[in-house]
């Protein structure tokens, strides 16, 4: 994903499969990404893994969207959107939000139960991913020069 360094709304958002599509933008396409939410002009992107997601919910596309505080996890949402693929942007007009509901958040396998006959705690799983990346962003911030100079 290419997106504004400077928040995106949800706007100005890119898919790039290849770093040769980059060189190949059309003229439409880069007006598109130059001006977001606002008229807010748009100087500096970032590239920015995707994760595929397949998750569904009600038929449509849906990510998890977690929420920390420190380092303990406190809730989430799904962001679905019905027209748009697994590997786009979910976060756009037509986009719709559920709580991320669960029968028993805190339920563990059974015992005695063959493995995988249980179901799956997503909120733990979700939260293991989460915890995760807040400890590369620890990492990534940590490694930062606070002070170093920007050049426009």
């Amino acid at each position: 994903m290419v997106k504004p360094d400077n928040g995106t709304y949800g706007m100005g958002i890119m898919t790039v499969h290849d770093a040769k599509e980059l060189n190949d933008l059309q003229r439409k396409t880069r007006n598109k990404m130059a001006v977001i939410k606002d008229g807010q002009v748009v100087h500096d992107v970032i590239v920015q893994e995707g994760v595929l997601t397949r998750e569904r919910v009600q038929e449509a596309v849906a990510e998890p969207v977690v929420y920390m505080m420190d380092r303990y996890v406190v809730g989430g949402f799904y962001r679905m959107h019905a027209e748009r693929g697994t590997d786009e942007n979910l976060n756009a007009p037509g986009a719709s939000f559920v709580p991320l509901a669960f029968e028993h958040s805190t339920h563990l396998p059974q015992p005695g139960a063959r493995p995988g006959a249980s179901a799956p705690n997503r909120f733990y799983m979700y939260g293991v991913v989460a915890r995760l990346a807040m400890l590369a962003s620890s990492y990534e911030l940590e490694a930062t020069d606070p002070n170093a100079e920007v050049y426009d």
